[in-house]
């Protein structure tokens, strides 16, 4: 009887898993998805308000219109991107922000919404303004096929039983908004950084090649940055790649995206 009552759990568990999958609508693959846009988008808005007011944004003019330049950049190409694929209704509800906070560490995040922040520490990474296309059209990727609202999903049925997001930060917001600033790697003494999956990285890679091709970047600077956060990782590596791994078998598919990246690619 016992046996039989968890094998039933078991599939009450599956069904209800499966009915709250979504489809990737860039790539068609099915993910999981317990919290609407809706409440994705207004928890995303207030904590980067609340980033901003606690974090001392960047005074070097010149780097942070770079920032901005790049990020309108980018997202002019997601918007075009997603018009002719007929899917201008999955940007709904995007207030596009792009900023840069002065701190040594190389990262970088997008909140949903187009909520960019860029870190002045990975700027020696980036180099240039092409380099910076490359970790801004990488970060809009994850963000606008709502990889953020997979991880919190996850996140959500493994620590916290499944409960919907509205819930969770009535009876746990404190708990709530520690997986929240988790899944950006900000604050990381918050809580344990959740990393991005391989699916998940493959998809913002492509992706991002695409969006800054499509911006008048050349894709190709993107090995090289890759490149440069891998070698000079050593023992602790930068936030930015304790959520984005860097191996053999990633810069292989990189390079093999990288001929319909260019498909897109206008001097």
């Amino acid at each position: 009887m016992e046996k039989i009552q968890t094998r039933l759990f078991v599939i009450v568990i599956a069904a209800f898993l499966f009915q709250s999958c979504s489809l990737v609508p860039l790539t068609g693959r099915r993910q999981l998805s317990l919290v609407s846009d809706a409440d994705m988008l207004s928890m995303s808005y207030g904590q980067y308000d609340q980033f901003q007011k606690e974090n001392r944004m960047s005074s070097n003019s010149a780097d942070t219109n770079e920032v901005k330049r790049v990020g309108r950049n980018i997202q002019n190409a997601v918007t075009t991107y997603f018009a002719r694929n007929n899917m201008s209704q999955g940007l709904n509800g995007f207030a596009w922000e792009f900023n840069l906070v002065e701190n040594k560490e190389a990262n970088a995040w997008c909140m949903p919404g187009g909520k960019v922040m860029v870190y002045s520490g990975i700027l020696p990474f980036t180099r240039n303004e092409t380099g910076l296309a490359v970790v801004m059209g990488h970060e809009i990727a994850h963000a606008v096929a709502k990889h953020s609202n997979e991880r919190m999903s996850q996140a959500l049925v493994e620590q916290l039983g499944g409960q919907v997001l509205a819930q969770a930060l009535k009876q746990k917001p404190k708990q709530t908004q520690q997986i929240w600033m988790g899944l950006f790697g900000v604050g990381v003494q918050l809580g344990a950084v959740l990393p991005y999956n391989r699916l998940q990285e493959g998809e913002a890679d492509r992706l991002g090649l695409i969006f800054m091709a499509m911006a008048g970047y050349d894709p190709h600077a993107a090995i090289g940055f890759w490149q440069r956060m891998s070698q000079k990782a050593g023992k602790q590596p930068p936030e930015f790649l304790s959520t984005h791994p860097t191996d053999k078998k990633r810069m292989t598919k990189i390079i093999a995206a990288m001929p319909e990246a260019m498909r897109y690619y206008k001097k």
